[in-house]
């Protein structure tokens, strides 16, 4: 059983007659080193409040099955953080920021160079060239606007790549006379 027979929580008073009472510990909410270098654990006490519970050396304690469930809890949440600080560290674990670094790095952010335009759309209400880049196989949607600014030749050659000619023919143009 959990018990601690000294000091009692503050509510509860004894008589200094009286043989000293058992309280049984509920539950360990922390520990700590004391500034003496002895290790103390949080308890609450079953039967009491919250404002009862109180710090007591290791030492006064009887109770081993909880406060051995409570290091095991203590060191997994510490190993968890552990891994947790590392993720983050390294950048990862925290997608939504590794997605707004690659909205930061698509097009001519990325520091490539143009190799053609692949294709054309009116995607998000203007037009949009999809270019393939120079020395990889990744493409990205650029507005057309930074494009005519940033390699115009591309753009001329595409539209070019698309222009076609209709030459009349030359029976046509006689019996048009």
């Amino acid at each position: 059983m959990s018990k601690k027979s000294s000091p009692v929580p503050e509510s509860k008073t004894t008589n200094e007659d009286a043989a000293p009472e058992e309280y049984v510990v509920e539950k360990i909410l922390d520990s700590r080193i004391n500034e003496d270098g002895v290790k103390e654990y949080f308890l609450k006490w079953i039967g009491y409040d919250e404002k009862d519970n109180t710090w007591e050396p290791e030492e006064n304690l009887d109770c081993p099955g909880l406060i051995e469930a409570f290091e095991k809890e203590k060191a997994r949440k510490e190993k968890e953080n552990e891994r947790k600080r590392k993720l983050n560290s390294l950048g990862e674990g925290k997608p939504a920021k590794r997605k707004s670094e690659e909205k930061k790095c698509l097009g001519f952010d990325r520091g490539l160079e143009p190799e053609k335009i692949i294709g054309a759309t009116d995607s998000p209400g203007q037009l949009m060239f999809l270019i393939k880049w120079t020395g990889t196989d990744e493409a990205d949607l650029v507005p057309a606007k930074q494009a005519n600014v940033r390699c115009p030749q591309v753009v001329i050659k595409f539209y070019e790549e698309r222009l076609k000619w209709h030459s009349p023919n030359l029976e046509d143009a006689k019996t048009a006379e």
